[in-house]
């Protein structure tokens, strides 16, 4: 401890030391500012094929950095009307150096990532720009495309509506914006076709992956599953579904709030027990002997569950209970046209298209009352952390990575750098406030988005669930405060409602998306 702090004290902090080491490489990329004004517009597209070549002769992308990002820089400048500062080309050499930038909210991440992009596209390998939902990767791809067309870049886009043909073009281009769940399902889908011409993706050669920590901390064992259709099990469901509420919690201890421990000589009265951090239902003696009873009685079974022809059955109750206990509508999952659609709990955002495994879908549907479609088998599966390892280069940037420095390195191998604000944070952080209860808190929380909108201050309020957002919505409702909802239910209307968030007395209440 002691010295760490006298290291610090002769050499400085390591975010101090980490962008001294920067600095010199940044003077290179001004003292060319100059030449790169001096530039015509034909001049630039020439530049970049004279790079291409230069680095096929042999010449490395580092050679090329100082004079290929004071010429992004300067096609910003000139196309978009925005210099990109001394700070965000700072980020920019951390991001081609294959490191993560952590770099403050509202300082131009899309911006600062061009530089870098651009450099990295010269290999005529590709660059994957990686973004957390649609929304974003079509309006980053929009937003740049004029700045790397003025660069003689191609620039393209994958949503999750597009074919098969559509994709491959956009692939083909030298930077392409994408979500982390269309790369890794198009990696699965490319992976389970019979030959190589018919893949849509080429070569994972160089990612940046913004909100980088969302992607590969929190969502890294996230696996993504494709699958196929499997035997038809839907009336098995539908008869468990009908039972299912015959079956009771195990009481737990009043004074512990646990479940009794038999091996201690603790009486269990109930059926099962939940484990609500890992979703998990565990049926006792009692439970299996009371599912037994049920079965036997509604003919459903001949013979005793554990027998193999019906305990399959113990599986589908497994599953019902879940579905009735631990997934709630509006929070795990909408029903929006017939349909049980699952709703993202690191985006808030409609997962188009996904099912849950293992028949815990037919229960949800069962429980809603809509029809159960057919259940599934698992055909490719690969985890975010796994698909990520497979570039060659791999960099990132967040507004929050330095708390998870330890993981990204013993992981991934990548360090990460902090880049200070262009100007210092004018924003007042406030202490957390807590309430002894729920209903105080509500009614704390609209009185201050009242005083705010009176004032004429746009507002935005940040939820975890639907279910939260629309709770937040009918009380400003009562109140007659006019305000627009932003959630999995009504995700058409984001970019109309975002262009409207800063408006004078707007107030905006939003899941995480």
């Amino acid at each position: 401890m002691i010295t760490d702090t006298i290291i610090r004290l002769i050499f400085g902090s390591q975010h101090e030391r980490d962008i001294k080491k920067l600095l010199p490489v940044l003077h290179q990329v001004n003292s060319r500012e100059a030449w790169a004004v001096s530039l015509t517009a034909v001049q630039f597209r020439e530049k970049t094929a004279e790079f291409r070549s230069r680095f096929a002769a042999g010449e490395s992308l580092d050679d090329l950095l100082p004079e290929a990002f004071a010429l992004a820089r300067e096609a910003a400048r000139r196309v978009l009307g925005e210099r990109p500062y001394d700070v965000q080309m700072l980020g920019s050499i951390v991001l081609h150096s294959g490191k993560i930038v952590e770099m403050k909210t509202g300082e131009g991440k899309t911006l600062m990532s061009v530089s870098a992009a651009y450099l990295n596209s010269l290999t005529g390998r590709g660059v994957h720009i990686v973004t957390v939902n649609d929304y974003l990767a079509e309006r980053d791809a929009d937003w740049m495309r004029p700045v790397y067309s003025y660069l003689g870049v191609s620039v393209g886009s994958i949503l999750s509506n597009m074919d098969n043909e559509t994709r491959r073009r956009s692939y083909q281009c030298d930077i392409t914006y994408a979500t982390n769940n269309e790369l890794g399902f198009d990696y699965l889908r490319d992976n389970m076709k019979w030959s190589h011409d018919e893949w849509t993706q080429r070569d994972f050669s160089y990612a940046i992956v913004d909100e980088i920590d969302s992607i590969l901390i929190d969502e890294a064992r996230t696996p993504l599953i494709i699958s196929g259709s499997a035997e038809d099990d839907t009336a098995r469901v539908f008869d468990v579904d009908k039972f299912v509420n015959q079956l009771v919690e195990v009481e737990k201890n009043p004074e512990t709030g646990e479940y009794p421990d038999e091996l201690q000589g603790e009486t269990i009265i109930g059926d099962y027990t939940l484990d609500e951090k890992n979703r998990k239902v565990s049926f006792t003696d009692q439970g299996m002997n009371h599912i037994e009873e049920i079965l036997a009685k509604h003919n459903l079974i001949s013979g005793s569950v554990f027998e193999e022809q019906n305990f399959e059955y113990i599986h589908y109750f497994t599953q019902a209970v879940r579905a009735h206990r631990m997934y709630k509508p509006d929070v795990d999952y909408v029903v929006k046209d017939g349909q049980v659609q699952i709703v993202d709990e690191f985006t808030g955002r409609i997962l188009e298209g996904r099912r849950y495994g293992d028949g815990l879908h037919q229960a949800i549907e069962a429980k809603e009352k809509i029809r159960i479609a057919q259940r599934n088998r698992t055909m490719a599966t690969i985890t975010f952390q796994n698909f990520f390892r497979m570039y060659d280069k791999l960099s990132g940037m967040t507004g929050t990575a330095d708390t998870e420095a330890v993981e990204f390195n013993s992981i991934y191998g990548i360090d990460v750098v902090v880049i200070p604000t262009n100007l210092p944070v004018a924003r007042v952080d406030e202490d957390d406030i807590v309430y002894l209860n729920e209903s105080d808190k509500w009614n704390a929380l609209c009185d201050e988005i009242e005083n705010a909108h009176k004032r004429g201050q746009p507002v935005l309020v940040g939820t975890v669930s639907i279910e939260k957002s629309e709770h937040i919505s009918r009380l400003l409702t009562k109140r007659g405060i006019r305000h627009e909802v932003l959630n999995a239910k009504n995700h058409a209307r984001e970019a109309l409602i975002i262009a409207e968030a800063g408006a004078k007395g707007a107030i905006t209440i939003a899941t995480n998306m």
